[in-house]
């Protein structure tokens, strides 16, 4: 059985919500969205678990933690980046290091419109992220890319990407 796991910090209302004839024990507000958001492009990016920046932040310690995008989800005006985990940051070597700095480069390349560059990285970043599951992330970033080169972005494009679906 495959799932997706979509995961944020922030401020939200949890409780019994209804009234005394009805009622259920739910999570609200714009963090809990958000998360259900996260939740539903693990398939996209193909992977398990994606997280907002505020969880990215407070984990990052612990946790080897990777970039996957800037996303505007469905619903939201402002971008938000988003990352994956890849496991506890004690149990990760040189080879999470070297795919963090090789994703970071890609990503770099991918914002500042160096299409060939970004797709160079990229089958750097497909090697060294085999280990870790993430052909079906890079393959993603391949098609955009193709896609990209295609039909170039607007001038004020900033790499953000907009989500077409929750």
């Amino acid at each position: 059985m495959k799932v997706g796991i979509g995961l944020n910090t922030g401020p939200c209302v949890v409780g019994n919500m209804g009234s005394d004839l009805h009622f259920n024990y739910s999570a609200l507000g714009d963090t809990v969205n958000l998360a259900s958001r996260l939740e539903g492009q693990s398939k996209t990016y193909g992977v398990t678990i994606v997280i907002g920046g505020a969880t990215a932040a407070a984990v990052r310690d612990r946790y080897a933690v990777i970039e996957l995008d800037r996303l505007q989800v469905k619903g939201k005006t402002e971008p938000e980046t988003v990352y994956t985990v890849l496991g506890r940051l004690e149990e990760q070597g040189e080879e999470f290091r070297r795919l963090a700095q090789l994703n970071a480069t890609m990503l770099g390349a991918y914002r500042e419109r160096r299409w060939q560059d970004c797709l160079e990285t990229i089958l750097l970043c497909r090697e060294a992220g085999r280990a870790f599951g993430l052909e079906a992330f890079y393959q993603l970033y391949v098609e955009r890319v193709r896609a990209l080169i295609e039909a170039p972005p607007e001038a004020g494009w900033d790499g953000v990407w907009v989500a077409a679906e929750k």
